[in-house]
């Protein structure tokens, strides 16, 4: 299990090798001078070459990815300014602990990684996206356990009456809910359930998970602003967790262990769940860790129609005002956990089957 886990923490580390060297170059052909973007487009030149030059975008491409490298990772190489223990960091502007020296004016450090400042609130990119991603992640985890919980649940449903009325109308509507966009759904369910049926479901056609008080005594906690999002968010995983589900039961039931489980006398509920569901469930932790990714790409459209502020919210405003350090911190920041989330499913993945640990 060790040997398989150090594979997978190299895949990762690669890969998001692959995604911050994909995400520096596209950002830096972009069109657009961040040095404006920053000033305003009123600025004098001066202002501009001074803020390009605070910016880092007179040096070399090579030298700016090597620097972002350096603000990015948690362990970083920087010029030391004193003889403490404490140096500081030119770029990120704070201090971060010393863990050794290279000779006597490098050093390495450990700190939280840097993403940069908003062009626009001048915020830090980190501290907005610890802000905005326990929102999205809330909404995204509320999505997968609905999916996986009915999916499941009308999946084993489908296996068990197979080729009845409701084997055929699940599996037509799962069709359905694979074939239609996020955003039509999100749109669709908007006008049902938060316009024409408002005064029975009082749900919101927009709304966030924190709410500001009518009153001006600050926001409160509104829960129902998630119902529709993760709903929308939902349909697609779920059509596609019941298939998975009806066809990995029907193909674990024609095995002979669970004809030998029948023939020693144990009831059907108990083969059923004991034998049967466990060993099906395979493919579908796989094609959930899929679909995690998929919310992630999903939720952007999602919490724009729905107003709902996550990092969806963010990453829109941030293209639309070509605030480049916000888009480029909030995709590395969603590669980062989206690494972690499929090193835990392979890890879970071969837990289930322990075959998958010599591949």
């Amino acid at each position: 299990m060790g040997k398989f886990l150090r594979k997978r923490l190299g895949y990762g580390l690669l890969v998001m090798w692959g995604v911050f060297t994909l995400i520096f170059c596209l950002f830096s052909v972009l069109p657009g001078d961040s040095a404006v973007m920053t000033m305003g487009q009123r600025t004098d030149l001066g202002s501009v070459e001074a803020v390009r030059k605070e910016l880092g975008l007179d040096r070399p491409v090579a030298v700016r990815y090597l620097s972002y490298a350096n603000d990015c990772l948690p362990l970083s190489f920087h010029q030391l300014r004193d003889k403490e223990h404490f140096f500081y960091l030119d770029s990120a502007k704070y201090r971060a602990r010393l863990l050794f020296r290279i000779g006597h004016s490098w050093g390495c450090a450990a700190k939280v990684p840097y993403l940069g400042r908003s062009y626009q609130t001048k915020r830090p990119v980190l501290e907005m996206l610890n802000e905005a991603f326990p929102k999205t992640a809330l909404l995204a985890l509320l999505a997968i356990f609905i999916a996986i919980l009915s999916g499941i649940a009308v999946g084993v449903l489908c296996a068990v009456w197979k080729d009845t009325w409701f084997d055929r109308t699940a599996v037509v509507g799962s069709v359905l809910g694979m074939s239609v966009p996020s955003f039509f759904a999100a749109i669709v369910l908007a006008w049902v359930f938060a316009y024409l049926l408002a005064d029975v479901t009082g749900l919101n056609m927009f709304g966030s998970l924190y709410t500001v008080s009518d009153f001006g005594d600050g926001e409160y906690l509104d829960l129902k602003n998630l119902i529709l999002p993760a709903v929308t968010l939902g349909i697609r995983p779920l059509a596609s967790v019941v298939q998975l589900t009806r066809n990995s039961v029907l193909e674990v039931m024609a095995q002979p262990y669970v004809q030998t489980a029948f023939a020693k006398g144990l009831g059907y509920p108990a083969v059923l769940f004991r034998h049967v569901v466990k060993n099906a469930l395979n493919p579908v932790v796989t094609v959930v860790s899929g679909w995690l990714a998929g919310m992630m790409a999903g939720t952007v459209f999602v919490e724009y129609i729905f107003d709902y502020k996550g990092v969806g919210v963010m990453i829109v405003n941030g293209l639309e005002k070509y605030d480049f350090p916000v888009v480029m911190g909030s995709l590395l920041y969603i590669s980062v956990i989206l690494v972690v989330l499929n090193v835990v499913v392979d890890l879970l993945y071969a837990y289930l089957d322990p075959k998958v640990r010599l591949a």
